[in-house]
C-alpha cells in the first residue's frame, strides 16, 4: 500500500514538474531575457541623466517581464496548430498536450495584464502604456499578420523595440528623442535578424503557411536587399547617441568596428544567397546586440570617471 501511494506521489510531482517546465517555456525564456536586458539597458542610460531609484528598476524589469512572458503564452495559444506542422516548433508545450489553450489563455492574459498593472502603480503610467501598446501589437498585429502579410516582419519590429524605449521612459518619466534613439537601434537590427532566420526556414515557415519574405518571394532578391538596406540603416543609426550626446567616442570608435563587421556579413549573404551565409548574419547579430549595449555602460562609465 505504501508502496503504491510513493509511487502515486511520485507521478503527480513529475507531472507538476513537467507543467511548470512547460508554462516556463510559454513565456519564451530566450526572448524574455533579451527583453529585460535591453530594458535594462535603457533604463541604465535614463538613470545616468537623472535620479531613478534602484527599486524602480526592480519594478520595471517585473513588470515587464511579467508581461512579456504572458505575451509569449498568448502567442503559444494563437499558433498552437501551426506549430504543430513545423519541425522547430512542434515539441512545443500545447502541440504536444502538456498545456491547453485555455490555459495557455489563461495564464498569458493573467501575466500580461498584471505586469502592466504593477507597472502602472509602481513605475509610471507611460510605461505602462508603452508595455501595452507592445503587447497588443505583438498579439493582435504580428502574430495574425504573419499569415497574411510578409510585411509582418516590419510591424514585428516595432514592439520589439520597445523595451529600451520603456526602459528609458521608467527612469526619467519623459519619451525624449534618446529613447526614440534606442528605438530605432532595436528596430532596424530585428530586419537583419529575423529576414536571415527566415531565409532558413523558409520551407518550414512554407509549410506552416506563413507569408514571410523569402516565402512569398522564392527569389529571395526582396530579402537580400531588405537585409543589406536595413543593415546600413541600423549602422547609421547606431552612430546617433553619440551624436546628440548619450554616449562619446568610446562608443562611437565601438559602434563602427562593429557596424563593419555586420555590414560584412549582410554583403556576403547578399551575395551568395546561402545558408550558411545566412547563419552568418543571424550569428553576426546576437553579438552585435549585446556588444553594443555593453559600449554604451562602458562609454557612460568611463565619461563617469573622467
Amino acid at each position: 500500500m505504501k508502496t503504491s501511494e510513493t509511487i502515486h506521489k511520485k507521478n503527480i510531482m513529475l507531472l507538476s514538474s513537467s507543467q511548470i517546465s512547460a508554462y516556463i517555456e510559454l513565456t519564451k525564456p530566450r526572448i524574455l531575457t533579451m527583453v529585460l536586458v535591453t530594458t535594462a539597458f535603457g533604463f541604465f542610460l535614463g538613470k545616468s541623466t537623472g535620479e531613478a531609484q534602484t527599486i524602480t528598476l526592480f519594478f520595471t524589469l517585473l513588470g515587464f517581464g511579467l508581461s512579456c512572458g504572458g505575451v509569449g503564452a498568448l502567442n503559444h495559444m494563437w499558433e498552437w496548430k501551426i506549430d504543430a506542422q513545423m519541425d522547430r516548433t512542434k515539441n512545443r508545450p500545447i502541440p504536444q498536450g502538456v498545456i491547453s489553450p485555455v490555459q495557455a489563455l489563461v495564464f498569458g492574459t493573467s501575466l500580461f495584464v498584471g505586469g502592466v498593472y504593477l507597472l502602472f502603480l509602481q513605475v509610471n503610467s507611460l510605461t505602462a502604456l508603452l508595455v501595452a501598446i507592445a503587447g497588443l501589437l505583438y498579439v493582435f498585429i504580428y502574430t495574425p499578420l504573419k499569415q497574411i502579410s510578409w510585411w509582418n516582419t516590419f510591424f514585428g519590429a516595432i514592439p520589439g523595440a520597445i523595451p529600451p524605449m520603456a526602459g528609458w521612459v521608467a527612469a526619467t518619466g519623459e519619451l525624449t528623442l534618446e529613447a526614440w534613439i534606442l528605438f530605432a537601434i532595436l528596430f532596424t537590427w530585428q530586419h537583419p535578424h529575423f529576414y536571415a532566420i527566415a531565409w532558413i526556414w523558409k520551407d518550414d515557415y512554407a509549410k506552416a503557411g506563413f507569408k514571410m519574405l523569402p516565402v512569398v518571394d522564392a527569389s529571395g532578391k526582396k530579402t537580400f536587399e531588405q537585409v543589406v538596406f536595413y543593415t546600413v540603416l541600423m549602422f547609421i543609426v547606431s552612430l546617433l547617441p553619440t551624436f546628440v550626446g548619450m554616449t562619446g567616442y568610446v562608443y562611437l570608435t565601438g559602434a563602427i568596428i562593429s557596424g563593419y563587421y555586420f555590414l560584412r556579413a549582410a554583403k556576403r549573404f547578399y551575395y551568395s544567397h546561402s545558408v550558411e551565409d545566412a547563419r552568418g548574419v543571424l550569428k553576426t547579430s546576437v553579438l552585435y546586440l549585446p556588444v553594443l549595449l555593453l559600449l554604451i555602460i562602458l562609454d557612460v562609465v568611463f565619461r563617469g570617471i573622467i
